[in-house]
């Protein structure tokens, strides 16, 4: 698969595709508008902080507990009841007098439901893709992400300043339930790709199988740490520039969109490969200069240079799935969304913190320099990796696969979707 028109004429990848840019833009109305309306009910930065990612804080129980229904659940209902759940929490944090408290409750809910919703969409779309065809699918999303956080950033300040924060949130919530119906209405009835009941006992196993390999186990935290502690300074965007975080928003959107076509159609793939840590160093070092205090058009543009290095996260998802048997793939990627969001919830709470005692601006730059920290550790832990010959597989998960995928008619669905190419 080497073209965006080969994708678009795979079937089923247009619904999913517009179902998930309704879902994103959904979520790029509601957080501002959410961080906003608690900011300016408490005025701490890090409560702010927080409402925006926090949420993202109970993707580690779901991680723990319910990612085995990933791969054994039905992809379409489940789709589809997560995009209702999120448009009925949406509106719920709209209500007026709503205790803080009660909007906290609602938003980890609301995280915990989001934990199973990574896994069952992209494990769909590996599916629906050829091996070949993950990357490139991936970016496609990963580049619909960045123009819909441009537009929605830009949209969504324009609706908070004109109507309100309130009326934001509303519609938000109309966008999920869009969402909803596109997925209703536009996938097939699909089993699931494993049999077996889900269940917390074969959530850890499975969990424990897919960290048992130590060239994997690297791979999961190059996705989740560094990327994490940069969110933590995406997080601080409305308490640095109160009036002007939508313009931070968008250009850091325009930036990781920027780095998603470089990565996903620009980049041979023997370049691609050797570009990921350095990708990873280019996501940080943008915002080591917040130490001074920049001015917002200064701030923007290094947020944009910064997010390029987004990019970075499709070389690891790429590396991640050669890595990975393919009836797991999607409880692997469910893993790799719910751990990357638990450490961008845990990392906005932190950066939060930070802001607290001294500033924002302060607090940015201690955690992009955490972030570029983290990767250079792990880029020499995987180099030792490399140097020692590890495999993609450890020798007790060659024989201990938790589950059979389950095979209709006798073909793989690898081979029913590559004879529709």
């Amino acid at each position: 698969m080497r073209s965006y028109s080969d994708l678009f004429r795979t079937r089923e990848f247009t619904p999913l595709f517009l179902s998930s840019a309704l879902h994103t833009a959904a979520s790029t109305l509601g957080g501002p508008a959410l961080g906003t309306l608690v900011y300016r009910a408490t005025d701490s930065p890090l409560l702010s902080a927080v409402s925006m990612f926090g949420p993202q804080l109970a993707q580690v129980v779901g991680a723990t507990t319910l990612l085995s229904a990933s791969d054994r659940l039905p992809p379409r209902v489940t789709m589809a009841g997560i995009a209702c759940v999120f448009a009925a929490g949406t509106a719920a944090t709209a209500t007026p007098g709503l205790p803080v408290g009660a909007v906290f409750a609602l938003l980890l809910l609301l995280g915990l439901v989001q934990s199973l919703g990574g896994g069952v969409r992209w494990g769909l779309l590996n599916e629906i893709l050829p091996k070949d065809g993950y990357l490139l699918g991936r970016s496609v999303f990963n580049m619909m992400n960045g123009l819909m956080q441009v537009t929605g950033y830009a949209t969504g300040g324009l609706l908070i300043a004109v109507l309100s924060p309130r009326a934001t949130l509303l519609v938000a919530a109309a966008l999920y339930l869009a969402s909803a119906v596109g997925i209703r209405c536009g996938l097939t009835r699909r089993p699931p790709r494993a049999s077996g009941r889900p269940s917390v006992a074969r959530t850890w196993r499975t969990n424990a199988l897919l960290w048992s390999s130590p060239p994997r186990r690297t791979t999961y935290l190059l996705l989740w740490v560094p990327n994490g502690l940069v969110v933590g300074c995406e997080s601080l965007y409305v308490s640095y520039a109160p009036d002007r975080a939508g313009v931070l928003f968008a250009c850091a959107a325009f930036g990781m969109l920027v780095g998603d076509v470089t990565t996903g159609r620009l980049l041979p793939p023997a370049l691609r490969r050797r570009l990921g840590i350095p990708f990873l160093l280019l996501l940080a070092a943008p915002y080591l200069p917040f130490a001074l205090h920049p001015t917002v058009p200064v701030a923007a543009a290094c947020a944009a240079l910064a997010s390029v290095g987004f990019g970075a996260s499709l070389i690891q998802q790429e590396r991640l799935m050669s890595l990975t048997p393919r009836e797991l793939s999607g409880h692997a990627l469910g893993l790799h969304s719910a751990g990357m969001l638990t450490l961008q919830g845990v990392s906005a709470a932190l950066a939060g913190a930070v802001a607290e005692l001294t500033t924002p601006a302060t607090a940015m730059t201690v955690m992009a320099a955490a972030s570029a920290g983290v990767t250079l550790t792990l880029a020499a832990t995987g180099r030792r990796h490399q140097e020692r010959g590890g495999g993609s597989e450890t020798s007790g998960e060659r024989g201990a696969r938790p589950d059979r995928p389950r095979n209709e008619g006798g073909s793989s669905r690898r081979g029913a979707v590559a004879g529709l190419e």
